[in-house]
């Protein structure tokens, strides 16, 4: 692993332990170039999932772009990475169910309804854009959906 701040390559464990409820392993590192210490998280990486796009199109599942799209949806909201890092493991466990491949269309619903339970401000969000919302008519009765 380099080092982050003067890129060494040589840099060592000093701490491991299990997050996520056991799902990840989170390491503290220490470079034995510049002292500077980081964090670390090991996963399992689901790299034999395959999202189905809408047009049919086919791409490898990546966590890092699904992370993305969440925080532009929870932008300045009271939510944090470890409350991100659940949602997504929790999500990515029943997608990888023995399963090959997953709708981009479940995955957008999944994390509409976590996020719909953890900010009601980001699922509004995050359904405008999934949704595709053509005007203020179908945003309103999303809103009036989370009122019910």
């Amino acid at each position: 692993m380099h080092c982050p701040r003067c890129k060494s390559p040589d840099t060592g464990v000093i701490d491991s332990r299990l997050t996520e409820e056991g799902r990840a392993v989170r390491r503290r590192r220490e470079c034995t170039k510049c002292d500077h210490r980081f964090t670390t998280f090991e996963r399992q990486e689901l790299s034999n999932l395959i999202v189905v796009k809408r047009d049919g199109t086919r791409e490898p599942y990546s966590r890092t772009k699904l992370e993305r799209g969440i925080w532009i949806a929870c932008t300045k909201r009271p939510v944090t990475q470890d409350q991100i890092d659940k949602l997504l493991t929790k999500l990515e466990e029943k997608w990888g169910a023995n399963k090959q491949e997953v709708a981009s269309g479940t995955i957008g619903m999944d994390v509409m309804k976590e996020l719909k339970k953890l900010d009601q401000v980001a699922y509004i969000r995050f359904a405008s854009v999934h949704r595709e919302f053509k005007d203020v008519d179908e945003f309103k009765q999303e809103l009036g959906k989370l009122f019910r």
